[in-house]
């Protein structure tokens, strides 16, 4: 459920998020039906997935050091930070040898975690953020605070709703680690070209939400991720 306005983060309290916040007031029975629905799939998901998350879960801890699990602070509704899960992609203690995103050809990425980042396997984890209510299947994919530190105003709107598995964004920016691979400063060209133009489409999502657009968004991250 929304929050009442002015109850809000002082960093919310300006012109631009209360614009998408007067859209989305007039919706509140589509955002409770969505965690209603973001229940029932993480949870069917789950079970069918369960063998092959296991299966995965032993190739990482077989094939390199470390955990199989990768957890990372993150921000979600309301500017609230929480440990978003992924399947670990990289070496040890790869977050402290280099930028927080990757770009092609990344030589702390692991031979499996090539593979997972492919076919996006190593989001599945997040299904129990879903569960847990950090994270939606459809949603703002969320940022580490430094980035979030950085938002513009419109861009804190985009915490009014919880952070997502996946979304119009990230379908449209599959690529993202193409477009950074001749950066020379990765976090500033991401946060300076890259984050505003993903968040054009978060914040288009936030003007259009419905359930029925999730859907969409569900089926066409299927479609993206099978014909890769």
């Amino acid at each position: 459920m929304l929050q009442p306005f002015d109850e809000l983060p002082s960093e919310f309290q300006n012109k631009a998020v209360k614009k998408y916040y007067d859209i989305l007031k007039t919706k509140k029975r589509s955002i409770i039906m969505k965690r209603i629905v973001d229940l029932i799939i993480s949870l069917l998901l789950i079970i069918i997935l369960l063998i092959p998350i296991i299966i995965l879960a032993l190739l990482i801890k077989l094939t390199s050091r470390g955990p199989v699990l990768f957890k990372q602070v993150r921000v979600t509704t309301y500017n609230r930070q929480f440990k978003i899960y992924k399947f670990r992609t990289m070496v040890c203690d790869a977050d402290k040898m280099g930028s927080h995103v990757t770009s092609l050809g990344d030589p702390r990425i692991t031979r499996i975690g090539g593979f997972l980042r492919k076919f996006r396997l190593d989001e599945l984890p997040q299904l129990f953020n879903v569960l847990k209510g950090d994270m939606s299947i459809v949603g703002t994919r969320p940022e580490v605070p430094e980035y979030v530190a950085r938002y513009s105003d419109a861009m804190y709107a985009t915490l009014l709703m919880p952070a997502g598995i996946t979304s119009l964004a990230s379908i449209k920016f599959k690529n993202e680690d193409r477009m950074l691979e001749a950066s020379t400063n990765i976090d500033e060209d991401y946060v300076k070209i890259i984050l505003p133009k993903k968040m054009h489409y978060n914040l288009l999502y936030l003007k259009n939400f419905s359930l029925r657009n999730d859907i969409y968004l569900m089926l066409k991250t299927v479609k993206e991720v099978a014909f890769h």
